[in-house]
């Protein structure tokens, strides 16, 4: 796991940026112009995705590399 932490780190970061743009695309977090906005509550989840993908990938090749 000690190649793999960078996208850990990323995947994290945009798992927390993605949640963050899609509430604020339901309107759940207001104050930004971004509050209400349909095109920020389908690129929060999108983002979201990608953030999972990343964690899940780094995890998965971390392990394939300490057993080998």
């Amino acid at each position: 796991m000690k190649r793999s932490w960078p996208l850990v780190v990323i995947g994290v970061v945009l798992l927390a940026i993605g949640l963050v743009w899609t509430l604020q695309g339901f309107n759940v977090l207001g104050g930004s112009v971004m509050s209400g906005s349909s095109l920020w509550a389908t690129i929060g989840p999108i983002v979201l995705i990608i953030g999972a993908v990343l964690v899940v990938v780094a995890i998965v090749v971390g392990r394939r590399r300490g057993t080998s």
